[in-house]
């Protein structure tokens, strides 16, 4: 009979901790050759060792249990490896996410002052809309699918302005709202789906224009925020955006007219 190790030697061969074989046990992801009926003693065999091993470099991945239990029951190698690379694909996009985030925050850090704020009325006209009731997490996917969609009911040549969209107070306080994407033209889409002919109406905002990526565009709204409401002249309704070229975007908050 092949000798068995203790849980104590198991652990110091794996390095996986006690706490963690009894609990790999409990939830029947690896369990011990054998139980001693009277003491409740586990045993593990040598060959499970490299089993171990590698449920602990899967922890070392942040793979949760159940994927890992599936990785070591899958029926050929080929579902295996399937599993494993769709969590490595996974922990590549929270990679990507995280160094968006370093970045953002290191900007947020370094930045200089944010830029000048103007005063200027933004005259009213014709365009073509899109409006929906938006949640935060969903607008960035939800603007670039209604721009696209506006994008195909105007020609170029009617285009009278930079692509925009408004945003109404509720989706800043309660991260959900209305947003309106539009497309200012000479000579506004007949209705068609959710592309309806509108007109915005000339009003007076401050404007900043932010030159970064979307993720740092709260630092704009920060400073253009700041200057309105030091001033006291901040005026009911949404506020506008204008996507101009070279990835900038002009922030607009309504004021009072003089």
């Amino acid at each position: 009979m092949a000798t068995l190790l203790t849980i104590g030697e198991f652990a110091r061969m794996t390095y996986l901790s006690v706490k963690a074989l009894r609990h790999y046990d409990e939830v029947g992801l690896l369990t011990p050759a054998a139980v001693d009926s009277s003491s409740g003693y586990r045993r593990y065999a040598v060959a499970q060792v490299p089993t171990a091993q590698a449920i602990r470099r899967f922890r070392d991945l942040d793979m949760p249990l159940d994927r890992i239990r599936a990785v070591l029951e899958a029926p050929d190698p080929d579902t295996r490896d399937r599993i494993i690379v769709a969590h490595l694909r996974e922990m590549e996009a929270k990679l990507d996410q995280t160094q968006t985030a370093v970045a953002s925050l290191r900007a947020l850090l370094e930045r200089a002052p944010g830029g000048e704020a103007v005063h200027r009325v933004i005259p009213g006209g014709p365009c073509a809309a899109i409006t929906d009731r938006v949640a935060w997490d969903d607008v960035e996917q939800w603007l670039s699918d209604a721009l696209d969609e506006l994008h195909v009911a105007v020609a170029i040549d009617d285009r009278a302005g930079p692509d925009a969209a408004s945003y109404a107070p509720a989706f800043f306080e309660d991260h959900v709202g209305d947003v309106t994407a539009f497309v200012p033209t000479a000579n506004p889409a007949d209705a068609a789906g959710r592309v309806v002919p509108t007109r915005t109406s000339d009003v007076t905002y401050a404007v900043m224009v932010h030159d970064g990526p979307f993720d740092t565009l709260d630092t704009t709204y920060a400073a253009l925020g700041a200057h309105v409401t030091e001033r006291g002249i901040g005026a009911p309704g949404p506020i506008r955006e204008n996507y101009l070229d070279g990835g900038r975007t002009e922030v607009c908050w309504p004021i009072r007219a003089r």
